[in-house]
């Protein structure tokens, strides 16, 4: 049957592809100049069950959008002719995509508006119709568009889901400074090597980068670069053709190709071996890879962001990492801190974890005695934030009331000395071999700092702070000369 010549006869209307329960009573926003079009549509949609809103152009179409939205609704499709005065289909399109959760989009073209149609899809719309519109047919793509939008926003949501898992928590100096720079880091596309110690979160920041950039509808593709071994590395970052190698029995994409269009993370990029360095490269700086056992150039898109807990500028030195490398992914460095240097987060961070373990243990959550908090934060964390967690989750193990006790952490750290409250004050160490016996400059180098850096620190009574203020050093570099030299 022809809408437009339906008129008021719309009583007849009966179709097969009449809206479910599910989908009845969602609105659907008509936008059209012909007043005539526009009651035919609505009748008919009505009459299948929906809420039906109209408009007679874009301008009033995105009033009734915002007016809707600030009561808490929202259309579930928008059915808009292409040619109408003021603001016509393709300026709405556009309008209605910058929203923050936009519904899907259908274009409604007469006979020598179909390449612009085809044109408003390709820009987004999630369909078009030509018309005279037939019954069946805008029936069929209304509930196709709804299925769609039903689609997005569930991926909207899980996406959210995801994000909150990797939720950056604490309000340090330390922490706040970082959040600023991923805020203002993220819009770029620059590469970023992100630093820190084993446990501090260098994979909450890629991925806090990754859901605050642009690229953030893409994928966010992880490669752990120690845990592949050396001979199949080339073929799990670029991908390779079947029969390529022995075991090679289908074709496969590699991670680069899969991260087009979004993030790909590299961790631990300092375990990368030599022979693949040159080729990971090559493939950022022409934007291109050749899968394994092919000759086929693939260009790829990919915002590539690295971490490491090695001192990649030693690795240059000692020729295990490639310098030009290094100055690919240093364009934007950040360093993520200790556990240690920002211990007034760890409050924060037990609340967090305690509501986590709660979660998936459905059940409330524990809370926190404020002697067990104290202990919390007296402990020297050598594996950072990873091993409060691992701590909790032991403590609330042994936890038989409402809250997490100070004797329930107690029995956790008695497994061990590595998690041990810290000492009060760093222990003398025997002096090594004498600086001028070593065989060899590097060695020279290495002994001789060791040796200065441990008296300043006796000098400072084993006060980390202090010591670092009075060399004129970062903290955290400190740190890692201590952890370096066995100094802690």
């Amino acid at each position: 049957m022809n809408i437009a010549s339906a008129g008021r006869d719309w009583h007849a209307v009966h179709m097969a592809t009449s809206a479910t329960p599910s989908e009845r009573r969602i609105p659907i926003l008509v936008v059209d100049d012909d007043a005539d079009i526009r009651l035919a549509l609505e009748m008919t949609l009505q009459y299948q069950g929906f809420e039906v809103w109209t408009a007679k152009n874009g301008e009033e179409a995105l009033r009734r959008i915002e007016s809707e939205e600030a009561r808490g609704a929202r259309p579930g499709v928008v059915l808009t002719d292409l040619k109408m005065p003021r603001l016509d289909g393709m300026g709405l399109l556009e309008k209605v995509l910058e929203r923050k959760n936009p519904p899907p989009v259908v274009m409604i073209s007469g006979h020598g508006d179909v390449a612009t149609a085809v044109e408003a899809v390709k820009r987004g719309a999630s369909n078009f119709l030509e018309k005279p519109l037939d019954e069946n047919r805008l029936m069929v793509t209304i509930k196709g568009a709804l299925r769609e939008g039903r689609l997005e926003t569930e991926n909207r949501k899980l996406k959210q889901k995801l994000a909150a898992g990797f939720e950056m928590v604490g309000a340090s100096p330390a922490i706040e400074k970082l959040r600023t720079q991923i805020e203002t880091v993220a819009a770029s596309d620059a590469a970023v090597l992100i630093t820190g110690e084993n446990g501090t979160g260098k994979e909450v920041v890629a991925r806090n980068l990754h859901h605050l950039s642009p690229r953030a509808d893409g994928p966010f593709v992880t490669v752990n670069c120690a845990a592949i071994p050396e001979e199949l590395i080339e073929s799990e970052l670029f991908g390779h053709e079947k029969g390529s190698f022995t075991g090679a029995i289908e074709r496969r994409v590699g991670h680069f190709e899969a991260a087009t269009g979004g993030t790909l993370f590299l961790d631990e990029i300092g375990d990368m071996p030599l022979a693949a360095q040159a080729k990971v490269l090559r493939a950022l700086e022409t934007h291109e890879i050749t899968r394994v056992g092919d000759s086929a150039r693939i260009p790829v898109s990919i915002r590539v962001i690295a971490a490491t807990n090695a001192d990649l500028a030693q690795g240059v030195e000692k020729k295990t990492f490639r310098l030009d490398l290094f100055y690919r992914l240093n364009v934007v460095p950040l360093h993520v801190p200790s556990l240690r240097e920002r211990i007034e987060d760890v409050p924060l961070l037990a609340r967090k974890f305690l509501e986590d373990i709660a979660h998936r243990s459905g059940r409330a959550p524990h809370g926190l005695e404020p002697s067990a908090a104290e202990l919390l934060m007296s402990i020297d964390y050598p594996g950072n934030v990873r091993q409060l967690k691992n701590l909790l989750e032991g403590a609330s193990v042994f936890t038989q009331g409402t809250e997490v006790l100070r004797a329930d952490l107690e029995q956790i750290l008695a497994a061990g000395p590595a998690l041990s409250p810290a000492p009060q004050a760093t222990q003398r160490f025997v002096p090594p071999l004498d600086p001028f016996e070593c065989p060899t400059f590097e060695e020279f180098k290495e002994k001789s700092e060791m040796l200065f850096i441990q008296k300043k620190l006796t000098e400072n009574e084993g006060n980390v702070k202090r010591t670092a203020e009075r060399l004129g050093m970062q903290r955290s570099h400190l740190y890692k000369k201590l952890d370096r030299y066995g100094l802690k």
